[in-house]
């Protein structure tokens, strides 16, 4: 598990590792990582989820990840002793039916030598956590990520609009309009 200066230390690590390789690349991060960096928590975090690599203000899948980064990546773990994926491109799949509308420009860039790391910003961060908690529930990490942020109704609105447009089936409909009312929401179709 990541405090935030074990993760900052890796991060400069792979950025110095990468820039004496004559290589650097951009990422978009998003998860716990995400909060992490940008101090909405303490809580600690397994690993450094990456959803995109960024390209002349364009993302695309990081999935998979290039070369010359996995394998920069692996050599910064075992220096460091960390877990095997401790940056990974799992969530990837986000990048299947689009990332929330505007994205690109609330970003905030981090940069460490040859990495630059472009953190979601905290809309975008309420989409991507509102997703899997409605699918985990109240007792979910993702739950309290979302508790963390403290979204406003209207941030609620937009990322369950946003969810819609990964999971059009009733049921999730269902459970999403659960989730909201426990987030403190009353709603119904309507609204969404």
């Amino acid at each position: 598990m990541f405090e935030v200066e074990a993760l900052e230390r890796a991060l400069q690590s792979l950025g110095a590792v990468l820039e004496s390789r004559g290589f650097s690349y951009e990422v978009l991060v998003v998860g716990g990582s995400s909060l992490l960096l940008l101090g909405v928590t303490t809580c600690p975090t397994a690993d450094l989820d990456v959803v995109g690599l960024a390209d002349g203000g364009i993302y695309r899948s990081a999935d998979p990840l290039p070369g010359p980064l996995a394998d920069a990546v692996a050599d910064v773990g075992l220096a460091l002793e960390l877990a095997p994926n401790w940056l990974n491109a799992g969530p990837a799949s986000l990048m299947d039916f689009g990332l929330p509308e505007g994205l690109e420009e609330r970003v905030t860039i981090r940069r460490y030598d040859g990495l630059a790391i472009h953190l979601a910003g905290r809309l975008d961060l309420i989409c991507i956590k509102l997703y899997p908690a409605v699918d985990q529930g109240p007792r979910s990490k993702h739950f309290g990520d979302l508790q963390d942020l403290a979204p406003t109704r209207d941030e609620l609105l937009f990322a369950a609009r946003w969810t819609l447009t990964h999971d059009t089936s009733s049921g999730y409909r269902g459970e999403l309009l659960k989730m909201l009312a426990v987030l403190g929401l009353e709603g119904n179709d309507a609204d969404l």
